[in-house]
């Protein structure tokens, strides 16, 4: 097991119980709130239908962090579902977690959220762009580096910048998001109040379905597997509340405080996700929210308050989703790295992430090696490409932590729960039923973003191999 050096600094449990809401809710709420309404609408074709997604959505991941939080309330530590995993099962999935954590998952999330912040900016001030004989470069049909390069560049130096923001130290980070998220929130509020008093909408948009509407019955394999497409934008946008467990180890009287951050900050973002999505769809027929999607770096909120506000509201939301997806990006960055840490230590990942920096008391080198790979991930294609096969993948892990539930009542039955998953059994074998689906119906309807992420997944079997051989040596 790699030991870390004498010489190095520790882990500081320095958040309370608000911070921890904070860090939970800013995790989440970035591009999806903003960009992800106008792919769901080109799935469903229906604005009733892409309302019901983002409230099943916001459902199936409330019991996700309902039954997420008993394990975390149990297990509480820095690296959150990886130190759950080495408990809950075995050293080798443990692994298979924060390999794909690396791989897919939060740096894929890095990498879509910053993405969002270049587009927004590209908005404001026109970005470069390379020939066409040059955008059009493809690897193996799949991968476009080239494509929208300027907005890929500005990307990278964003994460780059916040990666050394969150290398300086905790604290700084954590009050940095938590200036954003009042104004992000505050923003979106004056958003919903405005679009539904002098925004011109009506109810009848949401029984006025698009000119491709196919009536479908709710049972059909179609309907299912567009449904389920919707979904993955919908998480897509939820993604993240997970995203506090890695700094367990940072926050004080985790076992209280940490579940209660994970469930109050899911059920604040499902109002605010509910609140602003209505409001887009109340505005603009579901028609025009589709042909948002049609540009490559249209944004549909940006559409939507074009429509009422004119150019000096599309101003102030490209504004505003600069904020948001900055402060979001930021979070994003900050909880990873403390996983990688926790690898590391164990002997299950580059030995460099074991480093805390002796005087900011980060894992500076953990945060440096996930920002090279985010940034790698910003050349190999487009914003949804990234965020439907960050979702498979999760979903693998979240129904794995809420199986978890199950284990830990019969492995530790008399142990006291500073927290009980609500509604058990029920509530937690739903959310497990739900990832099954997901998982299949994805590998079905979206087998290009399911078998990259696998393939990703799978990559980190020989350093595996490697790892545990070196481990054998030293012992």
């Amino acid at each position: 097991m790699a030991q870390p050096s004498s010489s190095q600094g520790q882990l500081v449990r320095s958040l309370g119980l608000f911070s921890a809401f904070i860090l939970t809710v800013s995790s989440v709420i970035g591009s999806g709130v903003y960009k992800k309404v106008a792919p769901m609408a080109s799935e469903l074709h229906s604005a009733d239908l892409v309302l019901m997604a983002w409230i099943l959505a916001g459902l199936i991941t409330l019991c996700g962090a309902l039954s997420n939080a008993e394990v975390a309330g149990l297990l509480a530590d820095s690296g959150g579902e990886f130190v759950y995993f080495r408990k809950l099962y075995n050293r080798f999935f443990a692994f298979l977690f924060g390999w794909t954590t690396f791989t897919v998952i939060r740096s894929a999330a890095v990498a879509s959220i910053a993405y969002v912040f270049s587009q927004s900016f590209n908005a404001l001030v026109p970005l470069p762009v390379l020939p066409a004989e040059w955008a059009t470069i493809s690897i193996g049909g799949v991968f476009t580096p080239f494509d929208n390069f300027g907005v890929k560049v500005l990307t990278v130096v964003l994460i780059m910048a916040l990666s050394y923001n969150n290398y300086i130290g905790l604290k700084f980070g954590e009050g940095l998001s938590k200036a954003v998220l009042i104004i992000v929130v505050f923003s979106i509020a004056m958003i919903v109040i405005l679009g539904l008093t002098i925004g011109g909408g009506s109810l009848e948009t949401f029984q006025t379905p698009s000119i491709n509407f196919q009536p479908r019955s709710w049972l059909s394999a179609s309907f299912i597997q567009s449904m389920f497409a919707a979904l993955l934008g919908a998480f897509w946008a939820y993604e993240g509340w997970s995203a506090t467990g890695y700094i367990g180890g940072e926050i004080k009287n985790p076992n209280r405080n940490l579940p209660l951050a994970l469930v109050s900050g899911v059920m604040f973002v499902m109002v605010v996700y509910l609140c602003i999505n209505f409001t887009y769809l109340y505005i603009l027929p579901v028609d025009q929210i589709i042909a948002s999607k049609t540009s490559q770096n249209t944004i549909a909120a940006v559409a939507v308050v074009r429509h009422f506000l004119g150019e000096q509201g599309a101003f102030f939301i490209a504004i505003l989703i600069l904020l948001t997806t900055f402060g979001c990006t930021n979070t994003t960055l900050l909880g990873p790295p403390r996983l990688y840490y926790a690898m590391a230590k164990e002997g299950m990942f580059f030995k460099a992430a074991s480093y805390i920096h002796p005087r900011y008391n980060t894992p500076s080198k953990a945060i440096w090696i996930q920002a090279v790979w985010s940034s790698i991930l910003v050349f190999s294609g487009s914003f949804d490409q990234l965020t439907d096969m960050l979702i498979f993948a999760a979903f693998i892990f979240y129904g794995a932590t809420t199986l978890g539930v199950f284990v830990l009542r019969y492995k530790m039955p008399d142990v006291p729960r500073p927290y009980k998953a609500w509604g058990y059994p029920v509530v937690p074998a739903i959310f497990i039923l739900f990832c099954i689906a997901l998982i299949v119906v994805t590998l079905i309807g979206k087998p290009r973003e399911a078998l990259i992420g696998l393939a990703l997944m799978c990559s980190g079997l020989p350093f595996y191999w490697y790892w545990s051989r070196q481990e054998k040596k030293q012992a």
